[in-house]
């Protein structure tokens, strides 16, 4: 089979089938409106929903291979570099560690500038730091061809080749004009961007996880939602081979609706998962707080669930130095949550060595099951 080619001139689509979009468009806005309405209720989003970035991060970074968990992160932010790890599996962590970082400078820097090149080019640059793809131009536009296939094959046996590098800053070019136009429908708009993005191939490596990072910053620079917190990649990761014939049809057929609606359909279905966790988190957030004080009679309850809840897996000695309580106090609260079943020890303290604890209920909300 001769591979897909990228669909030169066909961007943005010159036509799509309207009749099979409407019908999705406004359960798709009604569910990301409902969605924000939770983010408008938490108080502070970065801190609370923490945990739901580091599950995105880890998702959108598995589509491409890795294969470190949730827990796995958490826990290696809360031991550093000693833990006792492969350094495959502490290689895969610091992709996902890069992706939160790369995040954060994205949303950074579009507190001046809109969705552009810079901005992309400065999230790939850290997204790539010191991990595997590092020698690939971190931050550059590619100036050789790339091709998506099995490893090592040639460009005749790959499944797709993208646009030839000579005309990926022209190409670049209309997609950032593209992002900061109006048109018919954001929610269309932003389908079309990821696609096209990804059948760009701009950089060569790390366009799969730069991609997906787009779709919540587009949300929020339009205004959809009020912070880029939205997290689409567990509906990608559960239907990675839908998700990839979808993107490698807009090039081969044409077919532009047909990735729309996969689109349209994955941002509603996550919109709903988003507001149940988001609001989970906040329910337990909220009941954590009389329920702490009861236990004990603290004045910095707030200073101590604030702190887990950015931290679900922590070393014991991190929240006595740095939760902003009395040492003293901080060290009974820690000894009283862990009596109480608040929280759980995930490894005993040993000489000099700290206790790793976790707090359960918040993990398997964010997991999505009783993983804890």
């Amino acid at each position: 089979m001769q591979p897909v080619r990228y669909h030169g001139g066909r961007f943005p689509p010159p036509q799509l089938d309207w009749e099979r979009l409407i019908p999705l468009l406004g359960p798709t806005a009604a569910a990301v409106a409902r969605y924000d309405g939770v983010l408008a209720a938490v108080p502070n989003p970065g801190v609370l929903l923490s945990p739901l970035t580091t599950q995105e991060a880890v998702l959108s970074s598995r589509i491409e291979g890795t294969q470190a968990t949730f827990d796995e992160v958490l826990e290696f932010e809360a031991e550093g570099e000693a833990g006792n790890r492969p350094p495959e599996r502490t290689a895969d962590i610091h992709e996902v560690l890069n992706y939160r970082r790369a995040l954060r400078e994205a949303e950074r820097m579009m507190a001046e500038l809109t969705l552009c090149l810079r901005v992309i080019r400065a999230a790939h640059r850290l997204l790539m730091d010191g991990v595997r793809g590092h020698g690939k131009s971190p931050g550059e536009l590619r100036r050789v061809p790339n091709w998506i296939g099995p490893p090592g094959c040639a460009i005749e046996e790959a499944r797709f080749v993208p646009i030839a590098a000579d005309k990926l800053p022209a190409a670049m070019g209309a997609w950032e004009r593209y992002a900061n136009e109006d048109t018919a429908d954001r929610m269309v708009q932003l389908a079309v961007l990821h696609a096209e993005f990804e059948a760009l191939h701009p950089f060569l490596d790390g366009n799969g996880r730069l991609g997906r990072m787009l779709v919540p910053l587009f949300l929020w620079q339009t205004g959809i939602i009020r912070a880029p917190m939205f997290y689409l990649s567990a509906y990608l990761e559960a239907r990675r081979d839908e998700y990839y014939e979808r993107l490698l049809a807009v090039s081969r057929d044409g077919d532009w609706t047909g990735w729309c609606r996969f689109f349209l359909d994955a941002t509603r279905v996550q919109a709903e998962t988003n507001h149940r966790k988001a609001s989970d988190i906040l329910a337990l957030y909220e009941s954590m707080k009389p329920r702490l004080r009861e236990l004990t009679r603290s004045q910095y309850v707030v200073h101590a669930l604030d702190w887990m809840f950015e931290r679900p897996i922590f070393k014991s000695s991190d929240f006595v130095d740095s939760a902003g309580i009395p040492v003293p106090t901080a060290k009974r609260v820690l000894r009283i949550l862990k009596e109480s079943g608040v929280l759980k020890t995930v490894s005993e303290g040993r000489g000099r060595r700290a206790a790793i604890l976790a707090f359960p209920e918040l993990l398997n909300i964010a997991e999505g099951s009783r993983a804890f």
